[in-house]
């Protein structure tokens, strides 16, 4: 709006969309059917067939980089393919590929090839939450009766 001018009805500000850094590695799979990405502890998750097979993180170490959601029967064989792979120091089931590796761009890719490959070695199937019992509603409170003196 220029000065002068009187506001539109229609016009409001429009937010800006941030884009993940790490949006271009997802972006090859997002033509499958089965595609669906959804944001878990402040990242990027995900998900090709109801699994969960990749993790994107963009905040500071140790979330700044590449999850892989494995079981650690795979961990051995997964790093002996990418050998800057790590178990997570907070999410230790799971292997990470920390964005300040030398060969970040170029492992990160071969991941999202193996991902959209379906090799059975990356992936976890979510458990659904369980759902707490309800409480039972706190007794209503007693009426006092109050004496006159």
């Amino acid at each position: 709006m220029r000065l002068g001018e009187s506001p539109s009805v229609t016009s409001r500000p429009e937010r800006a969309r941030l884009i993940h850094r790490h949006a271009w590695l997802w972006e090859p799979l997002e033509d499958d059917p089965t595609f669906v990405l959804r944001t878990m502890f402040g990242a990027k998750a995900v998900y090709l067939d109801g699994r969960n097979v990749l993790c994107f993180c963009a905040g500071d170490e140790p979330w700044r980089g590449l999850l892989v959601p494995t079981d650690r029967a795979q961990h051995a064989a997964l790093q002996a393919e990418f050998p800057v792979l790590a178990p997570h120091a907070v999410l230790g089931k799971w292997l990470y590929l920390p964005e300040d590796a030398p060969s970040f761009e170029q492992d990160a890719t071969a991941l999202v090839r193996l991902a959209r490959a379906r090799d059975p070695r990356i992936g976890v199937v979510s458990q659904p939450k369980k759902r707490r019992p309800a409480r039972p509603a706190a007794p209503a409170p007693r009426a006092t009766r109050s004496r006159r003196r």
